[in-house]
This record gives C-alpha cells, structure tokens and sequence, in this order.
C-alpha cells in the first residue's frame, strides 16, 4: 500500500478534526505530500469510519495512483497549493468563526500577534464553487506570503511542511476568528501594527516556527 504511514496519519488528524469542531458531517479534507504522490481523504466517508485503506493516492496533477474510493471534491485546491507553495500538508476545514468571517470580511485584521504563525492578516478569497479550478486558484492567490487563507462563505484552508503543522495552524486561525468576533461584539476591536506582527513573526521563527519572511 502507497504512503501506508501518510494514510494512517491522515486518519488521525481527521478525528483530530471532528474532535476540535473544524468540520461538520463530512466536509473538509486533509492531505499529504510525499514526492510526486499525495494521499488525500476521499469523498463523502464520515471520519469514524475512515481507515488507512479508505484514503486516496493521487499525483500532483490529481490523477488517480491506486483504484479505491473517489478522492476530495477539492482535489483541485489541494494539488494547487502543492504547486505554489513548498506545503508538505494541506488541512481544509468548515470551522463556524472563520466561515462566519469569510461572509462579512475581506481580511482577518492582526487583533493578536498569533496571526503571525499565518504569515499575518489573512485574506479571503473570493467566492467560487467547491472543487473548481478557480476556488483553487483564487485560494492559491490568497496564500501568497501567507500560511493559510478563508474561502468567502465556504471555510479555511491552511498549509505546512507537515501535517501537525498545518493542522496547528488551522486550530489558531479557528481561535483569532473566534476572538475577533468576540471582540466585535463589545466593541471596536484595537488591532496591532505589522511591524509588530513582523517583529512577532521573527520571533517565531528563532523558535523554529517558519514564518513567510516579509509577511
């Protein structure tokens, strides 16, 4: 079996996924790069029944590796931001804080200097159909110098050089969406300058947390 270890990976960050309230029923997807393969979840299986077998191999022009079930609706999404980015995991959720700012916002705004573990205010791109090739590219667009972008009302997407990481950032982006529009309700949220957020962000990366540089 291709990428038995990425596979078996992928299962548990999927239950990660659920746990944390990231997705609802079956939406969002996960994958894995390893070379010119990709193991990605498939299309439509709920994550409690999700095994190392049941997840998808792809090559990074989306074509199937292995017959098994039909891959992600967002195969398109996935391999672009493989393509454009040096990502070694891509995590793609429906969490209700950044889909809900996704609606009303056009950019998360720095409201805390976590933001820069996503390379700093993160954009929304704009509104195409799931599993198209311009939701892909209008996703891709709105990464660039950055970890992550929302989808205008549809979710988040986030990347890293391994899945813990790209999971982690979609777990922070989730919270800073959280805490802007908990703030919002009591008020005009004060946001901080990007030279703090950059000077956050170099921080970060003496810690070994890579951060965009310039971002």
């Amino acid at each position: 079996m291709l990428l038995h270890d990425e596979r078996v990976q992928l299962v548990e960050f999927c239950l990660r996924m659920q746990a944390d309230q990231l997705t609802v029923g079956t939406s969002g997807n996960l994958s894995v790069r390893n070379g010119n393969h990709i193991a990605i979840t498939p299309s439509g299986v709920v994550y409690d029944h999700l095994t190392p077998e049941s997840i998808c191999v792809i090559d990074l022009d989306g074509n199937r590796v292995e017959d098994g079930l039909d891959p992600s609706s967002e195969v398109p999404m996935h391999t672009s931001v493989y393509r454009g980015t040096d990502a070694g995991a891509v995590v793609h959720t429906h969490p209700l804080y950044c889909t809900a700012l996704s609606v009303v916002l056009d950019e998360v705004p720095p409201v805390h200097y976590m933001i820069a573990l996503l390379g700093g205010p993160v954009r929304v791109a704009r509104y195409a159909r799931f599993g198209s090739d311009e939701l892909a590219e209008n996703s891709v667009r709105a990464m660039e110098g950055r970890f992550g972008a929302l989808m205008q009302n549809h979710g988040a997407t986030t990347y890293g050089d391994t899945l813990a990481k790209a999971y982690t950032r979609s777990i922070y982006l989730e919270w800073v969406c959280k805490l802007y529009h908990q703030a919002k309700l009591l008020g005009e949220p004060n946001l901080l300058p990007l030279d703090e957020i950059e000077g956050v962000a170099q921080v970060l990366n003496s810690y070994g947390q890579t951060v965009p540089a310039g971002s």
